[in-house]
């Protein structure tokens, strides 16, 4: 406890920020960075390897399959060795994974890393995600929001760095730098990282078994909606606006960019937003935006203008995923910690899975009609806003 207390204690000049808050957010902003760098690197692998868009497509849902595979497996070993532990394990592997990528010679050793890549990308966006809860217990203050624009910061960095590095230094030099960077992140973070208290004795009994309500499915798909045109924007933004609209790699690159960009400014903002306006009306009004955006995109007539239309779906999707989970851990009658692993596999499906089957369609369809369908299904999310009530924060 005297650890605890004294991370509980501590601020950094020189924002006042506790030094605990400080180790998760810069964890959440490692993992940004490296996944906006993977994706800045797709049509440069693409080329590299001399493949197209169905075979990008499998490695994505392999990468997306690694995920899924460990993230249920993290999140049974945080409830019995705590967050920060299992954050070290995750965070730790995560340094050289996109330089192993870099150096696969052929598309079934890409498979292997990428395998390897979402696994530990996706266990340690658990363990982050719970000790950022675990700071929000220290702290009695939500900070989750601000957390994950942490993570679209990050990406911003990975994204926006990652074309121009690959198109001037190489795709080698490229992840060895990205590889540094984030290797002197986490070795700064990793000491002051919050220790879990211990867990409720009533806690294991309210983790067995799936909900019966509707609701977390209902929240869940509301999720699911909502991440997969992130998850499209991640993986093939860079690739629509060098095949389909002419941009070099190093314009490529700010598909993603501008929409972390946008996402990471508001994520900032997005707990006082809530405050004032509420958790169901912030929802609808980024549901309108992040639809405006991707309609923009998908009628863009040159890369600009999707970069324009992306930046302005950033601002929407920024707060629609926080705040969905947070609804999650408030529903009537369902344990917070069920609400919040129905909503979370169903809504991470969307981001690492569904852009898979997005390069299949691509293939066929191109990119243009694809983001014009992934705007309906925020038609979804925003219809079904008055779930998301139980997200209202009051009070620190």
């Amino acid at each position: 406890m005297s650890q605890t207390a004294r991370h509980e204690n501590i601020s950094i000049f020189p924002f006042g920020m506790r030094s605990d808050r400080l180790a998760v957010s810069t964890m959440f902003l490692v993992n940004g960075m490296v996944v906006g760098a993977w994706s800045a690197k797709i049509p440069a692998l693409v080329a590299r390897l001399g493949i197209n868009e169905s075979v990008m497509g499998t490695l994505v849902i392999v990468f997306g399959l690694g995920s899924i595979l460990l993230m249920p497996v993290f999140g049974a070993l945080i409830a019995r060795y705590g967050s920060d532990r299992m954050l070290r394990r995750a965070a730790i592997p995560a340094i050289p994974v996109l330089l192993i990528l870099t150096l696969a010679p052929n598309v079934w050793w890409a498979g292997a890393a990428l395998l390897l890549f979402g696994g530990i990308i996706g266990g340690m966006d658990v363990a982050m995600n719970a000790n950022a809860v675990e700071v929000e217990k220290h702290m009695r203050r939500a900070i989750m929001s601000a957390c994950h624009g942490f993570w679209s910061l990050g990406g911003l960095i990975g994204a926006g760095t990652g074309g121009v590095l690959i198109a001037y230094a190489g795709e080698f030099w490229h992840a060895v730098i990205v590889t540094v960077v984030a290797g002197a992140l986490v070795l700064f973070a990793l000491p002051m990282l919050a220790r879990d208290r211990s867990p409720s004795p009533d806690a294991a009994p309210a983790e067995k078994g799936l909900p019966r309500s509707p609701l977390p499915y209902l929240i869940g798909l509301m999720a699911l909606f909502a991440m997969i045109p992130e998850g499209s924007v991640l993986d093939w933004g860079g690739l629509f606006l060098n095949r389909e609209l002419g941009a070099d790699l190093a314009v490529a690159g700010w598909a993603f960019a501008g929409f972390s960009a946008t996402m990471a400014v508001m994520r900032f903002a997005g707990d006082g937003i809530r405050r004032r306006l509420g958790a169901v009306n912030t929802l609808r009004i980024c549901a309108i935006f992040a639809i405006a955006g991707l309609v923009v995109a998908g009628l863009a007539t040159g890369p600009y203008m999707a970069i324009a239309g992306f930046a302005i779906a950033g601002i929407g999707m920024s707060n629609l995923v926080p705040i969905l989970f947070s609804a999650a851990g408030n529903l009537p009658g369902v344990p917070p910690g069920i609400g919040l692993s129905v909503v979370t596999v169903m809504g991470y499906s969307g981001i690492l899975l569904a852009p898979g089957l997005i390069g299949y369609a691509a293939e066929h369809t191109g990119f243009s009609p694809i983001y014009l369908v992934l705007a309906s299904l925020l038609l979804v999310t925003l219809a079904a806003a008055p779930l998301a009530r139980g997200a209202d924060f009051n009070g620190d």
